[in-house]
């Protein structure tokens, strides 16, 4: 694996955006994040659009359909499906007209945990349920991941960067999902073996793009240990959420920064807060995090990346390019810190 395509100074985004245009899409995040742009999601486009609908159009040899509980296994690919591998493509179509000059793109997929726990087998219980499924669905996942990857190096010329989404995980490893009467929940899986399957996909993807792979996780509580541990090179998370954190999870964060994973630091609001916040306020849990850590704040230039809290899906027009902007200036103050910091 190469060292990573993203220069010092770089911002990037989660995901999700407004709207239902691929094309804007596309060119409001090449222009706001020109270093280190992504391919954007646009969930407010419906069924396939959405992290689990999204991730089922990489799969190869399975097919999903809607269900009034979600996505359940299909035994062909029907019009949900089908709708989602469209969508997909549209916003490939878009990325390939907005990345003249990109050296960099991060797409994002839904982790392994995160997609088996998001779809029904045919009796109704979660892919999570049952182990061969599991494998099975990942497999199949990797290999649309590398179908992806390399399509999306062939329209654009950049390196590509994976994230894997996994906000489904800590409620996997708590055991604290509903079965589908609703009156119980899904036995926990063991870290071990959440560790182990994570590894694999982690391993894949990086022999996929070459790049540092990166595992995001927006709960309060990310299990930072566990995924750096199987092998993440960097971790998105929610830094907003991390004032207050129990010790455990500090030293975890302290020796994942210190070992070399980068952290991409969800800063700017994801929603227009009631007052426009300034850059040093923005920046604030960032500079806090690097105190307590122990760390110079250098570090933020070095092995750090803002990124809005979490995905933009439910932002106005307005705050949209703010909150990209904003985004944009924290990467550079991270490299040449104003005055007073």
């Amino acid at each position: 694996m190469s060292e990573r395509a993203w220069p010092s100074g770089a911002a990037t985004g989660v995901g999700s955006m407004p709207g239902t245009d691929a094309g804007e899409a596309a060119a409001i995040v090449f222009g706001e994040l020109p270093e280190f742009p992504h391919l954007p999601e646009l969930p407010a486009r419906g069924v396939g659009a959405d992290l689990i609908g999204r991730t089922s159009a990489f799969l190869v040899d399975l097919a999903i359909e809607e269900v009034p509980s979600g996505y359940r296994v299909a035994a062909h690919p029907g019009r949900d499906h089908r709708r989602a591998v469209d969508l997909l493509r549209w916003d490939l179509d878009a990325v390939h007209e907005a990345a003249e000059g990109a050296r960099v793109i991060k797409t994002q997929i839904a982790g392994p945990w995160t997609l088996a726990a998001g779809i029904e087998l045919p009796r109704g219980h979660r892919v999570l349920t049952d182990a061969g499924a599991v494998r099975e669905f990942t497999e199949s996942m990797l290999e649309g991941l590398a179908a992806h990857v390399a399509e999306l190096k062939s329209r654009t010329g950049a390196e590509v960067v994976v994230q894997f989404d996994e906000p489904t995980l800590p409620d996997v490893l708590a055991g604290s999902l509903s079965t589908p009467s609703g009156y119980g929940t899904v036995a926990a899986v063991a870290e071990p073996e959440a560790r182990d399957l994570l590894a694999t996909v982690i391993e894949r993807a990086g022999a996929i793009t070459g790049q540092p792979v990166v595992v995001h996780c927006c709960a309060p509580r990310p299990p930072v240990g566990l995924l750096r541990s199987a092998g993440a090179g960097a971790l998105a998370l929610d830094a907003t959420l991390l004032d207050g954190s129990p010790a455990k999870l500090l030293d975890e964060l302290g020796e994942a920064w210190d070992s070399g994973v980068h952290l991409f630091l969800g800063l700017v609001p994801a929603l227009a807060p009631e007052k426009p916040p300034t850059l040093r306020e923005v920046a604030a849990p960032a500079l806090r995090l690097t105190d307590r850590l122990g760390f110079n704040r250098s570090v933020l230039a070095e092995r750090a990346v803002p990124t809005p809290t979490c995905g933009l899906a439910g932002a106005k027009a307005g705050w949209l390019r703010r909150a990209l902007s904003l985004t944009r200036d924290l990467g550079k103050a991270f490299v040449e810190p104003p005055e007073g910091w």
